[in-house]
């Protein structure tokens, strides 16, 4: 089963993500974000700590089949931090990025991602994945930002259409919308 939650920032999605392993132990969380500054380093430390202690962790943002073990339950959180990471990586220091460079960034970040998806399949696992709806803010001031959104935003689009089940979580209540 392939699960694909979304919403807004700080609206209770990765919440509503572990809650549907809550009776699982063989579950590996896979974390894709970096440490760049002493509140991401908090942030993450507060992930950890929430987290059942029977539950396996792996960290990264490439070759994400490496997380696969014999557990058969996956959560990815998330996406969004995996697509900003991919494109800083492959964008680094640009002011703008055209669109062919914008093309090759989201093919990098769907591969990458799908690449998760037919592995979990081809075993008969299951993946949940966290990821956040950009699309209801206001368009970004900068060229990168606007980069970023539209790139999110297919990305989004792509993964609900390979997923059996997609949930749009508002105000710490998750809405089934597939």
């Amino acid at each position: 089963m392939i699960t694909l939650v979304t919403g807004g920032a700080r609206s209770g999605k990765s919440t509503f993500a572990e809650k549907l392993y809550e009776d699982k132990r063989d579950v590996v969380y896979i974390a894709t974000s970096k440490i760049w500054d002493e509140e991401m380093a908090e942030r993450i430390k507060l992930h950890r700590k929430s987290r059942p202690s029977s539950w396996r962790t792996f960290e990264g943002y490439h070759s994400l089949t490496r997380a696969l073990g014999e557990e058969k339950n996956y959560l990815l959180d998330c996406i969004t931090l995996l697509t900003s990471n991919i494109m800083f990586d492959m964008t680094a220091g640009k002011d703008y990025i055209d669109s062919n460079l914008q093309g090759e960034v989201e093919e990098r970040i769907y591969h990458e991602l799908y690449s998760l998806i037919k592995a979990i399949e081809k075993k008969g696992y299951n993946l949940v994945m966290v990821t956040n709806e950009v699309g209801y803010s206001l368009v970004p001031e900068s060229h990168i930002g606007r980069v970023f959104r539209d790139i999110q935003g297919r990305i989004n689009q792509r993964l609900a259409s390979l997923a059996q089940e997609v949930y749009l979580v508002c105000c710490g209540i998750p809405v089934k919308i597939k």
